[in-house]
């Protein structure tokens, strides 16, 4: 007995299986989780001007910032986080402590600006389904090649990005050409925490902004702005205009500057070099320009502004952006108005998308709901395991099979969560049963390698390479057949069904070339 366990703890297989296991563990990192995690944190907001960054779009989860504390009370949860800075009050400064510092925050409108979740325990990123979000399945107008689509996914993670949303995933997803599908093209996105209003607003428009005087457009959103002032210091409620009530509704209206290309500032001065000097009968002064600076939005004006006389025919490059919001109190107009103005400096800073794009569906996930999808899932892989151990004990009724067969089946659960924290794949519900079908395979396998190796015994031939590789030759074929069933399914149904097809197939080649040949090993050894 003691030289077939030196032998098991020799064999290169059983060593190479045990490696990925390890390297899987690292990659996973599974850690005791306290405090809440940093998703995102709003453009503007207190937290983003007391210091708290916004956290990098691909930062291992359990590297996120977390917050230990409020107050010197502390948060184990999201629920508990909220009721301490609702209990604050409003116009109050908090003492907020994380993994990375310790912050003096005021609280003023509805929050300091932080979107949190349960700190993550393990590195493994959960998709959309189980940590809740929005989904949003676009098309865009007119059929676009792949530099295109490349270019469209830049612009719109980037324009994500500076509107606060980093936890987000966009990508490309096609129909099956005809006959067997209907070619159609699709982009899809889906961010962690948003809601359905935020990501509408941002990606159902085109976003194109243009500045006119006259006929003429002086400048538009992106190459032309070289620069945006966000800062509380440099934008906000404009204090010249505040808020006030028009009716049964309060108005508020928003201010920033922006800085203008040389080459924007120099059309602004060739469209006013010819316009009149309006005077003011009262004061007799030379005030304004007989043309405003008419703003569009997706070709619909959204405000004007005077221009001085002062600046007829200069190449002006500091130009004064305003707006405003409406809201049923003012607590509601003053929000409103910072929402328009953050996104309106959002799409100042990154242009217009290069195609519009229609929204086709949009799914909406709580993350409650998610929260049960996560441990119906755990239950029901752990009933699986459990079951197919149970069906193989009673099958051989040697525990020196259905033990190695179980230990097997976790290996693979193992490794793949590793492969899928190494490289950043968020585990769904469709990956979740990609890895089902993926231990299932396995047992198939491992039940082929034992029936070969006891058939044989049965017959007396002892020849165990050629068992081993008729079993081997049975394996290969299955597993040719499932990848090629897999990968019209990366392309089916607007690749919703990625990640189903591609943990699938990582599963089953885990299996043939780590998993399977470390059972067999373990087989040849101890029953030969």
């Amino acid at each position: 007995m003691n030289h077939k366990i030196k032998k098991l703890l020799t064999n290169w297989r059983i060593l190479l299986l045990a490696s990925f296991i390890i390297i899987s563990l690292i990659a996973i990192h599974p850690t005791l989780s306290e405090g809440v995690a940093i998703r995102s944190v709003l453009t503007n907001s207190t937290a983003s001007n007391a210091g708290i960054q916004q956290p990098k779009p691909n930062i291992q989860p359990v590297a996120r910032e977390k917050i230990i504390s409020v107050n010197n009370k502390p948060v184990k949860d999201v629920e508990e986080y909220y009721r301490q800075i609702s209990a604050a009050g409003l116009n109050r400064t908090i003492t907020v402590k994380t993994t990375k510092g310790s912050y003096r925050i005021l609280i003023n409108e509805k929050d300091i600006g932080l979107r949190v979740y349960d700190a993550p325990a393990t590195n493994v990123r959960k998709g959309l389904d189980l940590q809740g979000g929005t989904r949003v399945l676009l098309q865009p107008e007119i059929k676009l090649n792949q530099f295109d689509i490349s270019v469209l996914i830049d612009n719109m993670k980037e324009r994500l990005n500076v509107y606060g949303l980093s936890d987000l995933t966009i990508r490309e997803a096609n129909d099956l050409p005809p006959p067997l599908g209907t070619g159609n093209q699709y982009i899809v996105v889906e961010i962690a925490g948003a809601t359905e209003e935020e990501v509408k607003d941002l990606l159902a428009k085109q976003g194109k902004f243009e500045a006119r005087i006259g006929n003429a457009t002086v400048f538009k959103g992106g190459n032309d702005v070289v620069y945006v002032a966000r800062s509380a210091n440099e934008a906000g409620i404009d204090p010249s205009a505040g808020c006030g009530q028009q009716g049964s509704q309060w108005l508020c209206r928003f201010r920033f500057s922006i800085t203008l290309s040389q080459e924007a500032a120099q059309r602004q001065a060739d469209a006013t070099k010819d316009l009149e000097v309006l005077y003011d009968s009262v004061s007799g002064r030379s005030d304004y320009l007989s043309e405003k600076l008419e703003l569009y939005l997706d070709d619909a004006k959204v405000d004007e502004l005077s221009i001085g006389a002062d600046l007829k025919g200069q190449a002006a490059t500091q130009i004064a952006i305003s707006g405003s919001g409406s809201g049923a109190n003012q607590q509601e107009a003053t929000f409103n108005s910072l929402q328009n103005m953050k996104r309106l400096q959002t799409i100042l800073i990154t242009g217009s998308l290069p195609v519009k794009l229609n929204i086709v569906k949009t799914d909406a996930i709580s993350p409650v709901l998610g929260e049960g999808f996560v441990r119906n899932s755990i239950l029901m892989s752990v009933l699986a395991i459990l079951s197919v151990a149970a069906v193989i004990a009673i099958r051989y009724r040697k525990l020196m099979i259905a033990i190695p067969i179980l230990i097997t089946m976790l290996s693979e659960v193992i490794i793949l969560l590793g492969v899928a924290a190494f490289i950043g794949w968020n585990m769904d519900l469709a990956a979740i049963a990609g890895i089902l079908v993926a231990i299932g395979t396995g047992v198939d396998d491992q039940i082929v390698i034992t029936d070969e190796t006891l058939k044989g015994e049965t017959a007396n031939v002892y020849n165990w390479r050629e068992k081993v590789k008729r079993a081997f030759v049975i394996i290969m074929l299955a597993y040719a057949t499932v990848v090629v069933a897999m990968i019209p399914l990366i392309f089916a149904g607007a690749g919703l069904l990625k990640g189903f097809a591609i943990t699938t197939i990582i599963g089953v080649t885990i299996g043939v070339f780590v998993t399977r040949p470390a059972y067999s090993s373990f087989v040849e050894i101890m029953l030969k």
